[in-house]
């Protein structure tokens, strides 16, 4: 391959000229704590973190901990062998390898050796440039190597010593971190947004669900009904195996929805699997807003999960044995109204009581008719509906531009800590 010029091609690819190319353990101290023992844990005192706590705070920036050592041990530790300083970096060496906290020095703690591994960065080397190098698949894929092989996979002090990564001069590695981290803060700016919205939208659900708020213009007494009521809930195709499904369209097949097909309270159709046709009858077929359930499965906690279908592809589905299909009567219900009572925690608990005790995961459909919610006139479930379609769309619409700023992030990762786009 041609290295255009200003560009050397190296064992860690192709990089500009001025960088260099260095291992780990050729920049620093790379080390970690000393042993405290079990017998040391505390329920009290300097907050002591394990890989699994140091991997939520190097994500969230704090982590709710019950661990903890002794002052007086810690400061034995602190005069005798050093604790971590503002700008060294962490990194987990056991369970999920290679997470990363940045230690910002806004309060003390100790940690498990072992367990983690200790960078005592020094002056030439940034920690925020290390922390996004860590994110890369040039160093994921050397962690994987060196874990290789190994019945539990670890990451050692020895193997990170033994880290490639390509090294810029220190005040352009510093830009490239600095804008990294913008992009990472209008990315938690958006988490932030999301799940405050998506707090505001179940306090919604909850006051309009259940008539303890009515919207504007209407009033009167809502009454108790059975699902079955308003709708009914029907089983899905059975079928022998292999025998009487396909991989692929054909005029003899339907496609089939399963337990997976329902993510995050939405019918997905991207992987279907075909039914032989024959085995489907014509109340099998979805129709646009039926509300798909999965009526079995080996978790409970999957057992009762819903989506809404919509019409998107003009193919036809059907569903699984395992499954269910709701469909509302629409004098008597509005599609979307009765979807949103399928994610309120009134329904989850129905279905935690009625699998409770039991070793069989299994729903009927007189399990769905039977659960009972208080309903309001047609004319309000359509106004509640809108309010909280509204809601979902606002959701979508940030989730959507926080996955481009996600893929954003990512192609600038791409560019600046392999050179191709320099900043200084």
């Amino acid at each position: 391959m041609e290295v255009k010029p200003g560009y050397n091609q190296t064992e860690v690819g192709v990089i500009p000229q001025e960088w260099d190319v260095k291992r780990l353990g050729e920049l620093f101290e790379v080390t970690s704590s000393k042993r405290v023992f079990q017998s040391d844990w505390k329920s009290q005192g300097v907050p002591f973190y394990r890989a699994r706590e140091l991997a939520v705070l190097g994500e969230t920036g704090s982590v709710d901990n019950e661990l903890f050592i002794a002052r007086q041990l810690f400061e034995t530790f602190k005069r005798s062998y050093g604790v971590p300083n503002t700008g060294d970096m962490l990194v987990t060496g056991v369970g999920t390898l290679g997470k990363v906290y940045v230690v910002t020095g806004e309060h003390e703690f100790y940690f498990k050796d072992g367990n983690i591994i200790w960078f005592k960065i020094c002056g030439s080397v940034s920690s925020e440039f290390l922390r996004q190098l860590y994110l890369t698949p040039l160093i994921t894929k050397q962690i994987s190597n060196n874990s290789a092989g190994t019945t539990v996979g670890t990451y050692t002090i020895v193997g990170a010593k033994k880290t490639v990564i390509p090294l810029p001069p220190l005040p352009e590695q510093r830009a490239i971190a600095a804008a990294l981290s913008d992009a990472d803060a209008l990315l938690g700016g958006l988490d932030r947004l999301i799940a405050k919205k998506r707090d505001l939208k179940q306090a919604a659900m909850q006051q309009l669900l259940t008539g303890q708020t009515r919207l504007p213009g209407f009033q009167g007494e809502r009454e108790v009904k059975r699902l079955g009521e308003v709708g009914k809930c029907l089983r899905g195709v059975s079928y022998k195996g292999d025998s009487d499904l396909s991989t692929h369209d054909t005029p003899h097949t339907k496609r089939l929805l399963r337990s997976n097909n329902i993510q995050n309270a939405v019918v997905v159709t991207d992987e279907v699997q075909f039914v032989n046709a024959a085995r489907v009858s014509s109340h099998q077929i979805l129709q646009e807003d039926d509300i798909l359930i999965c009526m079995a499965n080996g978790s409970k906690a999957l057992v009762g999960k819903a989506g809404i279908f919509t019409l998107s592809d003009g193919q036809e589905y059907t569903f699984g044995a395992f499954m269910g299909c709701f469909r509302t009567n629409s004098t008597e219900a509005n599609p979307a109204f009765a979807f949103y009572l399928f994610l309120t925690a009134r329904y989850r608990d129905y279905i935690n009581n009625l699998l409770a005790g039991s070793s069989i995961n299994n729903l009927r459909p007189s399990s769905i008719e039977s659960l009972e919610f208080s309903t309001p006139p047609l004319p309000e479930q359509t106004a509640i509906a809108a309010v909280l379609s509204d809601m979902d769309a606002e959701l979508a619409a940030l989730q959507a531009r926080r996955d481009k700023t996600r893929d954003l992030k990512q192609a600038m990762m791409q560019e600046l800590l392999t050179g191709r786009t320099r900043l200084v």
